[in-house]
């Protein structure tokens, strides 16, 4: 996996904790939480900006990874899967940057844009994404 990926994935994985540790999670539930931020973007491995949570979900699923679903679906805008562990997931990805900074979600938003362009998939569905998890 690339540099910047690898520090995303462990940004994604702290963030995931410092929420775990806001909602009064357990050290077990905080110890799931981290591992499941650095291993959420498994599949760009295989794949790509559009496929990777796909691709990284039938990668643990097929390792009989516990939370796989959260990997399946994070990021994906029109899902009927729910979960606490995939909305922290989905909170802390739209805060980190590319290079592991938390950057919060404006910050975040600039950051898909540059790298993908207004116009891409990539970036209007963090668009919606992002409103979503501001208005719980």
């Amino acid at each position: 996996m690339e540099e910047d990926r690898l520090k995303h994935s462990i940004g994604v994985g702290r963030k995931m904790v410092e929420i775990g540790k806001a909602q009064g999670l357990d050290d077990d539930e905080l110890y799931d939480l981290f591992v499941l931020g650095y291993n959420h973007d498994i599949g760009y491995e295989f794949g790509n900006s559009e496929n990777h949570a796909k691709v990284g979900g039938k990668i643990l699923k097929n390792s009989k990874y516990k939370y796989w679903r959260e990997v399946y679906y994070h990021g994906t805008i029109n899902t009927e899967y729910e979960s606490s562990y995939l909305d922290i997931l989905n909170s802390a990805d739209m805060q980190i940057n590319h290079s592991g900074k938390d950057v919060g979600f404006d910050g975040r938003l600039k950051d898909i844009r540059e790298r993908y362009g207004a116009q891409s998939n990539v970036y209007k569905n963090a668009l919606i994404l992002i409103k979503r998890l501001k208005n719980r």
